[in-house]
């Protein structure tokens, strides 16, 4: 895009001023995204840049062992210029003898969790990082041992560290610890989360979670071809699975340079709003679940169910797998489809069209949403939270808009925005947003184009090229990274999901509240969990903590009688 372009010659002279030979490299992928290469050193300098003077917005950070390749380590930052339509990913170099770099979260605090995420799975550490604890590796995971190391094996299982347990952040003097979790009525997942409340009022909290850590991101660079990892990559999520898988091969076709047939574009922006529709659906019977409105879920699931067969129809599957493959679309969407389409479209608005009246004008539903769960626009940009909880705190970002994909530079959405910031914001974001992706699958069905729906590709994909995709899912934005490698598969593959960002801001929207808010305050970021397969109990009367592994709790699921849980 020429803007994009133009914006990109600025960032060069802007990071240029400010770091003079600290560059290392320029290079452009793609016309829309500018990778930057720094002495480690600036990284603080060029962060500070690209915020004050440019706008940009933190994505995410990627940590990637190249000791193989060029002897390091590298910690790439991805930022994105939304106006512009532009990405700039900054690569810094990490000497492998040292592996340390300064951390940019006192600058950006939504950073916080990708810098702790590096030091867990690659093992470079950020210089001044204000939480350095754990993220995501088990709490009996030993010390020294990286497992998205090149020398680390995909199916390594290291012996547990004894004597381990949970690093919380201590109580504030004066308050009392409610624990919400791992598993409760409300959320079928679990997350865990320490609250820190003054009679029934929420003073802070920590969480706790990654307690399932799939392993995803390793197989994707380990054994699972290109062309294999979409049926992965469709699984990190049980809502947003061709949201995802759209999003990695998109992230591929960059690199590659492997042009996407426009009818397979067009194709993939259906799925992507039938997908949006049915998740927002989803989520309206969730919340009314939650604040006690059970007639709310009752209808909302009922209107989901038409949707979800046509994602049977089209893909032969309930929940769209199996429809995307690098360079296009494995299915195509007939004459008869289409028509199928537009038909169930119809009762489906209607009736979506009720609960939305229904909802706006029920006065318990403002009671428990409005003037609860807020989060300030300040923090929420700060904090870097994504989709309707962003636009709910008047942070008006979209990847549809920012950075079209698909088709949506043709089929274009509309933002949807409120600036309150409460739970009753978000609430509108959704129901605004479900109804125009009724009318984007309509719009993107009227125009569907002939021709093939997938690119053939003749060439292997290089290695050593980057390419970064944003998807927007229902939950918000979605980002993957890939660089390329040889033997057809990635050398590295950075996933960053929407609930991975919005989590971070939930410490300052329980703040102040209510115990009884907290629910459907955690409720509205719509948050997605991976399942669990280990606990820990405590005695209650030696205040002794232990950690049960999978075989032990299979043991126990199998044995009858009592003691042992299982009849």
């Amino acid at each position: 895009m020429a803007k994009g372009n133009g914006d990109a010659e600025r960032v060069e002279e802007v990071l240029g001023e400010r770091l003079g030979r600290g560059i290392i490299a320029v290079g452009r992928p793609q016309p829309d995204t500018l990778l930057v290469t720094i002495e480690p050193g600036t990284v603080l300098a060029a962060t500070q840049a690209l915020l004050d003077d440019l706008g940009a917005r933190f994505l995410v950070s990627v940590g990637t062992d190249r000791r193989p390749i060029s002897g390091d380590f590298a910690v790439t930052h991805l930022f994105s210029l939304d106006q512009s339509h532009l990405y700039v990913v900054l690569e810094c170099p990490v000497a492998s003898e040292n592996p340390e770099i300064d951390s940019i979260t006192p600058l950006i605090p939504g950073a916080a969790w990708s810098e702790r995420e590096i030091r867990d799975v690659v093992g470079v550490s950020t210089r001044g990082h204000p939480d350095p604890r754990r993220l995501l590796l088990p709490d009996d995971w030993p010390e020294g041992v990286y497992p998205l190391r090149r020398d680390f094996p995909y199916n390594e299982r290291p012996p547990a560290a004894e004597g381990t347990r949970p690093a919380w952040v201590p109580t504030p003097e004066g308050a009392s610890v409610v624990t919400l979790g791992p598993f409760f009525p409300v959320l079928e997942e679990p997350s865990n989360w320490r609250l820190f409340v003054e009679g029934e009022t929420v003073v802070g909290c920590d969480y706790r979670g990654f307690y399932n850590h799939r392993g995803v991101e390793k197989l994707g660079d380990s054994v699972m071809t290109y062309n294999e990892i979409p049926y992965l990559a469709e699984r990190i999520c049980g809502i947003c699975g061709f949201i995802h898988s759209t999003c990695y091969c998109q992230a591929v076709e960059r690199a590659a340079g492997i042009e996407v047939p426009r009818r397979a574009r067009y194709i993939r922006t259906m799925m992507l709003e039938l997908e949006r529709i049915h998740s927002h659906l989803l989520w309206l019977g969730i919340a009314g679940h939650i604040l006690g409105f059970d007639t709310v879920l009752m209808q909302t699931w009922r209107i989901r169910e038409p949707v979800m067969w046509l994602a049977e129809v089209i893909t032969g599957n309930r929940k769209s797998y199996g429809m995307n493959t690098i360079g296009g679309v494995r299915r195509d969407v007939t004459e008869v489809t289409k028509a199928r389409i537009l038909e169930v479209l119809g009762p489906v608005e209607k009736e979506s069209l009720a609960v939305r009246d229904a909802v706006v004008g029920d006065t318990t539903l403002h009671m428990r949403t409005k003037n609860v769960g807020i989060l300030e626009n300040a923090w929420a940009r700060q904090v870097c939270v994504v989709g309707p909880p962003a636009r709910g705190s008047g942070v008006r970002i979209d990847a549809r808009i920012d950075h079209p994909y698909a088709a949506y530079d043709e089929v274009v959405p509309r933002l949807c925005a409120h600036d309150e910031g409460d739970i009753w914001a978000r609430v509108l974001v959704r129901i605004e947003e479900l109804l125009d992706s009724i009318r984007l699958v309509r719009e993107a069905a009227a125009g569907l184009p002939d021709g093939p729906i997938v690119a053939e590709i003749t060439e292997e994909i290089p290695s050593g090229r980057i390419g970064v995709s944003t998807v927007e899912a229902p939950r918000g934005e979605a980002v993957h990274y890939v660089l390329t490698g040889g033997d057809n598969r990635p050398w590295r593959w950075r996933v960053r999901a929407p609930t991975y960002p919005n989590l971070q801001a939930m410490p300052a929207m329980a703040a102040g509240g209510n115990i009884a808010d907290i629910p459907i305050t955690l409720g509205s970021l719509d948050p997605c969990f991976s399942c669990t397969e280990r606990m820990e109990t405590v005695d209650v009367r030696s205040r002794n903590v232990r950690v049960y592994s999978p075989a032990e709790l299979l043991a126990m699921s199998r044995r009858s009688g009592r003691p042992g849980g299982g009849s």
